[in-house]
């Protein structure tokens, strides 16, 4: 479980987020969704600590996020961002190199190093592309390499900032199947932001609804309220195209 607590962040002076209160749920697939600027990525910087709170704490499994040595907390919390420094390796190298927390100076890669990667690639789709160049790749191969890349780490807790960035349709699909496996099989915690509001709506548990930096809703998808509250922010109309399946939804403007 990770949780903010009374968390404040400002950048230049300007509060991009103000004593907000939230809880992650442990083994749940969260998504974060909002207007353009509204602090979903400065929220889940906060939560994986990539930026420190002027105010409040976050904590994992009730210990201050702050007070883990870094390869502690990089074998319970991996994060997947949007704009990644791209290695100048080869794929399979570069999804190796995720298994960074469990080395050490005098430890080489071993056998269980190399089954998870494997697994990692064979999984989002990278096994072909195994000896190309990172800087080689399409966008959407880099993206699948990136996320291959968070899986190797195999933490319990993985942050991502939209991750079917720069992916065609059925990839983002395809994408959020494996997320939703990964959760549902392995028990991983996910939070991810959004821009699409019918992915996060089909493949979340929970959805946490921002407008200008403060929470608006923090609901089950489930929740008439959260929908409700979606409509408000984006003027659109939210069908299930069952009434008993929350399987797949869809958005009708007004």
């Amino acid at each position: 479980m990770i949780q903010l607590k009374n968390v404040t962040y400002s950048y230049n002076h300007q509060p991009l987020i103000q004593d907000m209160d939230v809880t992650f749920e442990k083994g749940k697939v969260t998504a974060i969704i909002g207007p353009n600027g509204c602090g979903k990525s400065t929220l889940l910087k906060l939560a994986c600590r990539l930026l420190r709170p002027q105010k409040g704490n976050v904590f994992l499994e009730d210990q201050e996020i702050g007070t883990f040595k870094g390869r502690t907390f990089a074998r319970k919390v991996s994060v997947l961002l949007q704009n990644n420094p791209i290695p100048d390796m080869t794929v399979e190298r570069a999804v190796l190199s995720g298994r960074y927390p469990y080395q050490s100076p005098f430890k080489t890669y071993g056998q269980e190093d190399r089954t998870i990667t494997e697994y990692a690639m064979k999984v989002t789709g990278c096994h072909s592309l195994r000896y190309k160049n990172m800087h080689q790749l399409s966008g959407g191969e880099r993206q699948r390499a990136f996320l291959a890349m968070r899986l190797a780490q195999d933490t319990p807790v993985i942050f991502l900032d939209e991750p079917t960035t720069y992916l065609d349709i059925n990839v983002s699909y395809e994408m959020m199947e494996l997320l939703r496996e990964q959760n549902q099989k392995l028990g991983k915690t996910i939070v991810m932001v959004l821009h699409d509001m019918t992915l996060a709506l089909n493949y979340a548990d929970y959805i946490i609804l921002m407008e200008n930096g403060k929470i608006k809703a923090c609901n089950s998808v489930l929740d008439d309220e959260l929908h409700h509250c979606i409509g408000e922010i984006f003027h659109v109309k939210i069908q299930s195209f069952s009434e008993t399946d929350r399987s797949q939804f869809y958005f009708v403007k007004r």
